[in-house]
């Protein structure tokens, strides 16, 4: 039988990728599908009402979800298993011209990206696309995701067309809190770290000498010249002159020893990391590294402990983090 499903606001209801096993129609609250243009590389929303249902295609045609759900106000829900949903659909023509409705307006706007993509001659590059992803969020003021895809950005295209605006705006997005997932600021940075040992945080207004060394660092990791932006790393981590910046090294440097494929040497520095800093504001990616040291050692029950224990730190399910976790552990049970 259907069963009902009660979200909270921003709870997400399944993640693009996950499979897709049922097929839900909104009660009452408000839905939001997210997806990724394929013409532009944009987001793109659909918001789904009461009445209204969503999670069809891929449910039907038993393929992974397309797009990301979720709850834009608390939302009750029914779901359904797609014979549950075929069932109903055949004794109610109302669903079916409802559905029909849907899927062809989804039909005609799909063969319109796909007919511009085919008469383009100028394609939207995947910088452009990521840099444009992380202004849609600062934008919206959501800081830890734009906060999140410029350093990406930073990471990827250092030499870039949009870097000099790309660390501007990271440094926007950094400096109204989206730089730590648990809402705490980097001017913070000092007792998120160890109370008073790194002295106290400055308020920074552009890039210093250790911002510039910070990225250059970031732009060998990109380079996979790992060995240099370890030293990097640890000469401004040693220097401890900058907070924001000797957090950040911190834990590049057991990111970098991780990428060096030194398993043993990433999992023991970061359980120093952790013991001394135990708040520290990348506390969560450090765990997924030592879980994925863990894997490569073929210890797949401690990688799974990790894992695990990412997913109790927060509930915040859009996390990016958390997202990895899970997928791990998916990929750890065979699905």
């Amino acid at each position: 039988m259907p069963k009902p499903f009660q979200y909270r606001a921003g709870s997400v209801i399944y993640f693009q990728g996950d499979n897709a096993d049922k097929i839900y129609i909104v009660q009452s609250g408000k839905v939001n599908l997210s997806y990724q243009d394929i013409e532009t590389g944009d987001d793109v929303h659909d918001l789904v009402q009461p009445g209204e249902f969503f999670g069809v295609k891929s449910a039907l045609g038993r393929y992974p979800r397309e797009e990301n759900a979720i709850a834009l106000q608390d939302a009750a829900t029914m779901a359904f298993t797609p014979g549950e949903f075929e069932t109903l659909a055949m004794s109610n023509t109302r669903i079916i011209m409802k559905m029909l409705k849907v899927f062809s307006n989804q039909l005609r706007r799909i063969h319109r990206q796909v007919s511009n993509l085919m008469e383009k001659t100028e394609e939207v590059s995947p910088e452009t696309g990521l840099f444009n992803v992380g202004e849609y969020y600062l934008k919206n003021k959501r800081f830890f995701q734009a906060r999140y895809v410029f350093s990406r950005y930073l990471t990827y295209y250092p030499s870039g067309h949009n870097a000099a605006q790309a660390a501007k705006n990271l440094e926007l997005a950094e400096s109204q809190g989206g730089s730590m997932p648990q809402a705490v600021s980097r001017d913070s940075a000092v007792s998120v770290l160890s109370g008073d040992s790194f002295g106290a945080a400055p308020q920074p207004q552009k890039l210093g000498d250790t911002a510039k060394a910070y990225y250059d660092a970031v732009s060998m990791i990109s380079q996979e010249k790992y060995q240099q932006a370890y030293l990097s790393f640890k000469k401004i981590a040693d220097a401890g002159e900058d907070p924001e910046y000797t957090a950040k090294s911190t834990y590049e440097i057991g990111r970098c020893l991780f990428l060096l494929n030194k398993s043993d040497d990433c999992i023991k520095y970061f359980t120093g990391m952790i013991t001394k800093y135990p708040r520290h504001p990348d506390l969560g990616s450090a765990l997924y590294f030592m879980g994925q040291s863990y894997e490569k050692l073929g210890r797949k029950d401690q990688a799974a402990t990790f894992y695990k224990k990412i997913l109790t730190m927060t509930n915040d399910d859009d996390d990016a983090v958390n997202i990895k976790a899970k997928r791990a552990l998916k990929a750890l049970a065979g699905e």
